[in-house]
């Protein structure tokens, strides 16, 4: 197991989220499971830079970004060195920090 910690976000998780989720398991998932409307406008295939986090703390446990993820976060909005795809990231090790960003490249929100 993995604990996940989110940090406030003003609109998807006004009061930040702590959660255990399965090793291994897809942190869009995860954080689906737990509520936090994420979005992912290419259901989660790494196509669409909308589910774009930042890894504030732990994502030394996690596999680092490989070339296809790399290439699509150079889409996402607010990009930062810590920024990951949450459809690309597997839960790994005892913990993990996420931060999400305050915008989304999307114009609409798709619900």
């Amino acid at each position: 197991m993995t604990h996940v910690t989110v940090q406030p976000h003003p609109d998807l998780c006004p009061d930040g989220a702590s959660f255990d989720a399965p090793s291994g398991r897809k942190l869009i998932d995860a954080l689906l499971d737990h509520g936090i409307a994420l979005e992912h406008a290419c259901e989660k295939v790494c196509a669409c830079a909308t589910c774009h986090v930042y890894l504030v703390d732990g994502a030394q446990a996690v596999k680092p970004a490989d070339d296809e993820e790399e290439d699509q976060l150079d889409k996402a909005w607010g990009l930062q060195a810590n920024s990951r795809l949450s459809c690309c990231v597997r839960l790994k090790g005892p913990a993990l920090t996420v931060a999400l960003p305050r915008y989304t490249k999307n114009h609409a929100r798709e619900h």
